[in-house]
């Protein structure tokens, strides 16, 4: 049988900086060491208050605690299913595309992206849109350091690089990335 309620304490659980230092919820621990590592969800609604986000959900590991705050760090993020399969229509094309991606500061994450054309789609024009997602993001990858690409790549500002990009190759009705997971950090020193 676990400890019971009454010896755990509640931590407030805070995305880090470069989600704004919001809160994200709370979490009840018995100490702080069970602590490191769970990993708490939420959706981009609740650290934005936009509603038209509610379908992102994010993925934040405890990393440290200071007080009685646990300090996370981004691990990843996707799209509800219901919203994916909203995106689907009869006679057009969806192009997917799973590439890793290495930070200018060393971290990897494996990239999925999404394109949904207006029409059908031929192989080639397939194959070139699979290219450009993955010059993209491995581009933005090297120019970025963790924090700028994992805020990017959920605020949709890479997914609308590509959409820019693919679009002269075929008519889109959409671009994004729809997940987003961290395989490796970089090596403490």
């Amino acid at each position: 049988m676990s400890s019971s309620w009454r010896t755990k304490s509640w931590f407030t659980v805070v995305a880090p900086s470069y989600f704004g230092n919001a809160e994200i919820g709370l979490t009840p621990s018995d100490s702080d060491d069970k602590l490191i590592g769970r990993v708490i969800e939420t959706s981009l609604y609740d650290l934005t208050g936009d509603f038209s986000l509610a379908h992102v959900k994010l993925y934040f590991r405890v990393k440290e605690i200071k007080g009685n705050k646990a300090i996370t760090t981004f691990k990843g993020h996707d799209f509800a299913r219901d919203y994916l399969r909203s995106l689907v229509r009869r006679g057009s094309s969806r192009i997917a595309g799973i590439f890793d991606a290495t930070t200018k500061d060393g971290y990897t994450l494996r990239v999925t992206t999404i394109a949904f054309s207006v029409g059908r789609a031929r192989t080639s024009q397939k194959r070139t849109v699979r290219t450009i997602m993955k010059n993209i993001t491995g581009k933005k990858a090297k120019e970025l350091k963790f924090e700028g690409f994992a805020q990017e790549a959920v605020l949709g500002k890479i997914g609308s690089e590509i959409y820019n990009e693919a679009k002269k190759t075929l008519p889109l009705r959409k671009c994004e990335i729809v997940k987003t997971k961290l395989l490796k950090e970089p090596a403490a020193s």
